[in-house]
């Protein structure tokens, strides 16, 4: 495992000055609705496509603080689907950016085209083991208030320590996700 769930590249080619900085911001209701919203855009657009969506990162763990982008996992069934997927995905203002290396022999998509993402699309196989780790996490963190908790401040204090600063912030909340990945396999 070279990386935690939830981590990205950030894309500093859309801004001269750099990437831009980490930011945080308490639960929003509206992430649910507007994860609904999404999903239900993705369907209709990939034809068939994309077999199921699912909404994971911070913004699906309630009364979680959050950098405020709606993650989706994109399920289709096989490789050949992903740029079919894609096409269709990137027709509702995504762009296409790196992944991240723990998401091999997949795509990921972010809204809008241009500036901050608001949305990001983890578009992969139904058997990819990233799929896996992050709905166990998601649904580790759901189940159980305090190490949510825990996973808030710890995000938090890792957020201060980094000044903001990307690259800086997901080097060292990678940390804390091996950790607490190791604790949800030994539960």
């Amino acid at each position: 495992m070279t990386s935690p769930p939830f981590d990205r590249t950030p894309r500093d080619d859309f801004d001269s000055e750099g990437p831009l900085p980490v930011r945080l911001m308490h639960h929003d209701a509206r992430w649910k609705q507007e994860f609904e919203q999404t999903r239900s855009s993705l369907l209709q657009s990939c034809q068939g496509h994309v077999t199921q969506i699912d909404h994971v990162g911070s913004t699906a763990i309630p009364g979680l603080i959050a950098q405020p982008v709606i993650d989706v996992v994109a399920l289709v069934t096989n490789l050949s689907s992903l740029d079919a997927a894609a096409l269709h995905i990137e027709g509702l203002n995504y762009r296409v950016v790196d992944s991240p290396d723990w998401l091999d022999h997949s795509l990921v998509l972010q809204k809008p085209r241009h500036g901050a993402p608001t949305h990001q699309v983890f578009l992969i196989t139904n058997d990819h083991p990233a799929h896996r780790r992050l709905i166990r996490l998601r649904d580790f963190l759901r189940a159980n208030p305090e190490e949510a908790v825990r996973f808030e401040s710890t995000k938090v204090d890792r957020w201060k320590q980094s000044g903001g600063v990307s690259e800086r912030y997901e080097r060292d909340k990678a940390i804390y996700f091996a950790h607490l990945e190791d604790q949800i396999s030994g539960s």
